[in-house]
């Protein structure tokens, strides 16, 4: 019998890779399908994924592109919740005046929603010993060492840039407590077609 895994999404990550790798332009891929291949690598089989994500801001008075960037990440996470191995778990986007006068938008609660998931992982799913982490923030690692002691695996897949203030990078201490990891790639997203049937990409902002 194969053993089953469950892949926990940090999607404001996963959003960026896409982009960072897409040379500036979002890549267009399945998300599904996207996990599928990386659970195949491991020689797992999938039970759930949980993805993490925060809805686009909104202002009082919401602005054409504010509309629209909402329709189309409701789009998104709708055709994702009509697949029953995926749940779709929410905090909300924070937009914060610089002095320059520009906006900064940051998600807040996201990373709590997956501690959260991670945590109670032992006591709702028993029989799971290995897990796939699709992250980069070091903030997980405390929760890694903490189902660690449940004999539990943490799979990580990352991307790294060298560097300081580089926009994505990987602490070292995430690459030490995991039991494994692997860096993505563009092919990973190539090879995630997506079915023109059920057309679904991933959208952030």
């Amino acid at each position: 019998m194969i053993e089953k895994t469950i892949v926990f999404i940090d999607a404001g990550f996963l959003s960026k890779l896409s982009k960072e790798l897409g040379k500036g332009k979002y890549l267009k891929y399945d998300l599904f399908e996207f996990c599928s291949i990386i659970v195949k690598k491991e020689k797992l089989e999938l039970e759930k994924i949980y993805y993490y994500n925060a809805s686009p801001f909104i202002s009082n008075n919401p602005t054409k592109e504010e509309i629209e960037r909402k329709e189309k990440y409701n789009n998104f996470t709708n055709k994702l919740r009509k697949n029953t191995l995926i749940e779709v778990k929410e905090g909300r986007c924070q937009r914060i005046k610089l002095k320059n006068g520009e906006y900064e938008y940051n998600q807040k609660g996201v990373d709590t929603l997956l501690t959260i998931d991670m945590t109670t992982l032992p006591l709702k799913y028993p029989h799971i010993k290995k897990i796939i982490l699709i992250a980069c923030d070091s903030d997980f690692v405390p929760v890694i060492k903490e189902i660690n002691k449940y004999q539990v695996k943490t799979l990580l897949y990352t991307y790294y840039e060298k560097g300081r203030n580089r926009i994505l990078s990987t602490s070292n201490q995430l690459f030490q407590v995991v039991s494994k990891y692997e860096l993505i790639t563009i092919d990973d997203f190539n090879n995630a077609k997506l079915n023109n049937n059920k057309k679904v990409r991933l959208q952030l902002k």
